[in-house]
């Protein structure tokens, strides 16, 4: 049983008021609640950029599971949805790393951009272009005529079923 425990984690809850935003809204000031847990004493600098930066893991994670179709596919098992996110996590970082590389194929609304700040979208819409000149390391194409199939009058067996991991708080 002693595996079951939860363990505790010892963190500091810092209060910040904000008395000054540098684009200011109608809207009252909130007051932001922000954790910390260190070796040493928070670093509230630190942690309000940390805050702030939360809105880009936000879009980065719809990116990925809109986009790049990272919950799409019904996987059966543990070792599969692993290797599914690590080939998202491999196609986002070749968009990433694919930046200088492409034309800024912008929407007509769309302001133009340097080429070192190309979001993942703006250089997923060049990426076709640029595909097309480095070349494959895939062999050509099989023949398109279709498999034999399954021999007529087998049959499968159900599929493996593994429990939903659920987390509670």
């Amino acid at each position: 049983m002693a595996g079951d425990e939860i363990p505790i984690v010892r963190g500091s809850v810092i209060r910040v008021d904000v008395e000054h935003l540098p684009n200011p809204t109608g809207r009252t000031k909130k007051t932001v609640w922000l954790w910390w847990s260190g070796p040493r004493a928070p670093d509230l600098k630190l942690c309000f950029r940390a805050y702030l930066r939360r809105f880009d893991i936000a879009h980065a994670y719809r990116f990925v599971k809109n986009t790049l179709g990272w919950t799409t596919p019904s996987l059966q098992m543990p070792e599969q949805a692993d290797r599914w996110t690590w080939i998202v996590i491999g196609a986002y970082t070749q968009l990433r790393l694919a930046r200088q590389l492409v034309d800024d194929l912008r929407l007509p609304w769309e302001r133009r951009l340097d080429p070192a700040r190309l979001t993942p979208a703006r250089v997923r819409r060049g990426f076709r272009r640029l595909r097309a000149t480095l070349g494959t390391p895939a062999s050509p194409p099989k023949s398109d005529t279709p498999s034999p199939g399954r021999p007529l009058g087998t049959r499968t067996g159900p599929l493996k079923r593994y429990p939903a991991i659920k987390k509670s708080a």
